[in-house]
């Protein structure tokens, strides 16, 4: 059908004419849907796949390393995004070095043993 034609079509014509696309539209999309969602499974090797239901291993605890002077219930492992109280005291010129929390060396000789 050309542009033309369209012009020439009463009101009731043209919705007809819309319901009809969009009916042929939703089948094909449903269609195209559920070959991708087929794909999908596929790749990932079925439903109920061992390998698709994987759970975190456990991490051990990580203990602070760094430790705030002015409130000392502040601290920081060093891992992840640092700290506002952190930013404050490296913008304030110390280093992260003087924010170490001291550990003593007979700790670290137990936990190696």
């Amino acid at each position: 059908m050309e542009t033309g034609d369209w012009g020439s079509m009463t009101t009731a014509e043209l919705w007809e004419l819309y319901d009809q696309v969009t009916s042929v539209l939703s089948r094909r999309m449903a269609a195209e849907k559920a070959k991708l969602e087929a794909r999908l499974r596929k790749i990932e090797g079925g439903e109920g796949n061992p390998q698709t239901e994987r759970t975190r291993r456990p991490y051990p605890p990580v203990l602070p390393k760094y430790r705030n002077p002015k409130n000392p219930d502040e601290t920081w492992s060093g891992r992840g995004k640092q700290p506002r109280w952190l930013r404050a005291q490296l913008r304030a010129g110390k280093k992260l070095d003087d924010l170490l929390i001291a550990r003593s060396t007979q700790r670290k000789r137990r936990q190696k043993t």
